[in-house]
């Protein structure tokens, strides 16, 4: 699926929605906000292991940094209690590895992660000013690679990087203050690809601010 067809399609859901009879002016409008968190990686220890053996080296330990802060800055609109559509920029950090060879040798890599998203957003009010939401859309992230090596561990391309679309989605809960001011807590599961071909998942599990536009602080 590219971006412009997946974001065509969610952009017709959207106004059926609008069109519906149960959309309410009270529900519906702009809004923005920011959330930080911890982000996770998965790294493939096999496949690192796999790859220096393919080029003659056997791996005698590898050790891995795979947490780091992420962050979202986002905006939507709110067709009506129930549906909202939500983009933005995403920042998932860095993670890293470590690995020994018995040639001896190191190699060491990391990642860095970023880019946009939009994403389809589905709410339930469930009283009190709580609302659980769900989300399910399109991230189209730039993976920058790095890599170094030691010893008998020889590197050929040390800074790869790779432009891919791919998919996202997640679970929240969100607590509004007023009519205007919210907090948020998510959790959201990333799919991505870098340079040297891996498929992986990032998880972001973090806090945030939303505003709604419009409202005023009431």
């Amino acid at each position: 699926m590219n971006l412009a067809r997946a974001s065509g399609t969610i952009g017709l859901v959207a106004l059926a929605l609008l069109a519906s009879p149960y959309a309410m002016a009270d529900d519906t409008g702009w809004y923005g906000g920011i959330s930080i968190g911890q982000s996770k990686a998965k790294i493939d220890d096999a496949r690192i292991a796999g790859n220096l053996l393919g080029s003659g080296l056997s791996t005698s330990s590898i050790t891995n940094d795979d947490s780091d802060t992420g962050y979202k800055i986002f905006a939507g609109y709110k067709f009506n209690k129930n549906f909202a559509l939500e983009g933005g920029y995403f920042d998932l950090g860095k993670f890293g590895f470590a690995a020994t060879t018995a040639g001896p040798g190191t190699l060491n890599g990391s990642i860095k992660l970023q880019g946009i998203n939009l994403d389809a957003v589905g709410i339930l009010p469930v009283g009190q000013g709580f609302s659980l939401f769900g989300r399910a859309g399109v991230n189209y992230a730039q993976a920058r690679d790095s890599f170094s090596g030691t010893g008998s561990v020889n590197v050929s391309n040390p800074s790869p990087s790779k432009n891919d679309t791919n998919y996202n989605f997640g679970l929240g809960l969100q607590y509004d203050l007023n009519k205007s001011v919210g907090m948020r807590l998510g959790a959201e599961r990333y799919r991505v690809n870098d340079a040297v071909g891996n498929r992986g998942d990032i998880d972001l599990f973090s806090a945030g601010l939303v505003y709604r536009f419009g409202t005023g602080m009431r």
